[in-house]
């Protein structure tokens, strides 16, 4: 008898916990070639399906598969391929989690407990925006599809049972209040002040939301300026806005600025500062970054990995919060290995209840045709037959459902497949449909 392929889930990360900003900047995929990389990622034998989730804080590759190893050695290799980055760095930094870890950790990053801001709420989106990336490009579909409708309803319950978010965090809006404290030391505030916003995506525009706030006057600019300006009208606060072709000219004149852009290469370069002895904070919000290293006492630059200062006055007070957060999630991941062993088992029940049905019907028809029963006999004693299965199988069925449920589950399973001849094309026939998330 050939032995099942048993499917199991893979993370390989690389995040703001375990690899520095620079570092990930040499392993982020462009999102030109998300698409490329995964195909390459899936043309893997023993891997099944994938999800690439790449952010400010991290990248990370979401598998199922079916041999750890060769799927974990193919990956290496798709990430050696695709960034600046050796073969052997790549396999000493990578974070591997298989099954349950892997399941708890992906539920976590969705629910915003892994973020370096915790709480905040854009990861759901963005891995929202990878999971359909990947879904509708063909390279995810059921595996995945089960896991992520659970991840979300994982983050929906962690946001709804504790006040995790109650306060709306970002990196943007974390961005924002450092700014603040470095303007305070020296003597100045965020309001009325002349800022220049970069980038007219997500992240920009909750920078310019939090700004605008705090009352500072914004210039915002994009390199699509009708983008930019859908911006302004939908805050509906006084953002002007400039053409992308002045870049160059307007970062010498603010005293501070915020870049959030989906630029591939620097879209600030030393080469753009003229002197001058006005004091500069700005703060690259993008991955890869935006602003090149500048050697200026006058210019502070932060990426996002320096507002651990401002996360650190946050983190007491979410640490009640986070530790129910992380319960919500242990049972959200029990859970799931919980259904995914009941979704292989209900099929199962069907089929042996349609063979039993089968067999009583067919000599049903015998008995009728030999003239062992009259025809008008026959609805009743239908009846009578099914009340029997049924109640026949009814015990094993408890036992059956029961058994799914603990580690024994999946041998108990086979051999009632084994034993009834029932196949793994019979039990797809009743597949698995996800609940449709209309928020895409």
């Amino acid at each position: 008898m050939q032995e099942k392929i048993q499917m199991q889930y893979m993370v390989v990360s690389f995040s703001h916990k375990n690899v520095d900003i620079a570092t990930r900047e040499q392993l982020s995929i462009k999102e030109a070639q998300i698409i490329p990389f995964l195909q390459e990622i899936n043309a893997c034998e023993s891997i099944r399906e994938s999800i690439l989730l790449c952010t400010c804080n991290r990248i990370e590759l979401y598998v199922s598969m079916h041999d750890r190893k060769a799927a974990r050695e193919h990956i290496y290799a798709c990430f050696a391929h695709f960034s600046t980055m050796a073969l052997e760095k790549i396999k000493e930094m990578a974070i591997v989690r298989l099954n349950e870890y892997a399941i708890y950790h992906i539920f976590g990053v969705a629910s915003s407990l892994d973020s370096l801001v915790i709480g905040e709420t854009q990861i759901t989106g963005q891995l929202k925006s990878a999971y359909k990336l990947a879904f509708d490009n063909g390279l995810c579909a059921k595996d995945m599809t089960r896991l992520m409708h659970f991840a979300f309803k994982c983050a929906a319950s962690v946001r709804k049972q504790t006040d995790i978010s109650a306060h709306s965090v970002s990196v943007a809006s974390t961005a924002v209040c450092m700014a603040a404290q470095k303007l305070a030391q020296n003597a100045q505030s965020l309001e009325s002040l002349p800022v220049l916003v970069i980038g007219s995506g997500e992240m920009g525009r909750l920078a310019c939301k939090h700004l605008l706030n705090m009352k500072a006057n914004i210039t915002l600019i994009s390199r699509t300026q009708s983008h930019a300006q859908e911006l302004a009208l939908e805050l509906g606060g006084q953002i002007h806005i400039e053409s992308y072709e002045r870049l160059a000219e307007l970062v010498n004149q603010f005293p501070l600025l915020f870049s959030a852009t989906s630029a591939p290469e620097y879209v600030i370069t030393k080469d753009m500062l003229t002197q001058s002895q006005m004091q500069r904070w700005w703060f690259d919000l993008a991955l890869p970054r935006d602003i090149e290293s500048i050697n200026d006492e006058r210019v502070q630059i932060f990426c996002v990995d320096d507002l651990q200062e401002v996360v650190q006055e946050h983190k007491s007070a979410r640490e009640e919060s986070a530790k129910n957060a992380h319960k919500i999630v242990e049972q959200f991941t029990s859970n799931f290995f919980a259904w995914l062993q009941t979704l292989s088992v209900e099929p199962v029940i069907k089929h042996i209840r349609y063979l039993a049905k089968e067999s009583a019907l067919k000599e049903l028809d015998r008995a009728i045709k030999k003239g062992f029963l009259p025809q008008e006999y026959r609805q009743s004693v239908e009846k009578i037959l099914h009340g029997a299965f049924n109640a026949f199988l009814h015990q094993p069925t408890m036992r059956l459902r029961a058994a799914s449920e603990s580690h024994q589950g999946d041998p108990i399973i086979e051999a009632m497949k084994s034993m009834f001849d029932i196949n793994d094309e019979i039990v797809m026939l009743n597949g698995y449909k996800c609940e449709k998330d209309t928020t895409f």
